[in-house]
């Protein structure tokens, strides 16, 4: 691991990357990360959503916590959809099935912070 950085950066000065075919409209930018950063327990990224889009529908052996920043859509939780919006707070347990999707006409901005072991 990277020795660990004091870090201040704006969040759109960090490279968006395009998510993949399986997330159409979805980048992310890795805001802090054990890799970079040398964070020894978390990365904490920002997934911006465009109209129409949506995260892969998955699951992983560790928790995602989401703080929606701007936008609104909804987050699907084993079948189950449920609204959100600029304020919320979504935690996702270890193994939970859920995927991102924008249903607004803005994106759809998030924080995500999961442990730096997992690196997805």
């Amino acid at each position: 691991m990277t020795e660990s950085i004091f870090k201040v950066v704006a969040y759109r000065d960090v490279e968006a990357s395009v998510f993949g075919d399986e997330a159409p409209g979805v980048t992310i930018r890795q805001l802090i990360s054990g890799e970079a950063d040398g964070a020894p327990i978390y990365n904490m990224r920002m997934i911006e959503i465009e109209p129409g889009g949506n995260t892969p529908d998955h699951d992983h052996p560790f928790e995602h916590e989401n703080f929606i920043v701007s936008g609104s859509g909804e987050v699907t939780y084993e079948g189950a959809a449920y609204p959100v919006s600029a304020g919320d707070v979504v935690f996702l347990p270890p193994g939970a099935r859920h995927q991102y999707r924008n249903t607004g006409e803005e994106p759809l901005v998030f924080l995500c912070g999961i442990p730096v072991s997992r690196g997805c």
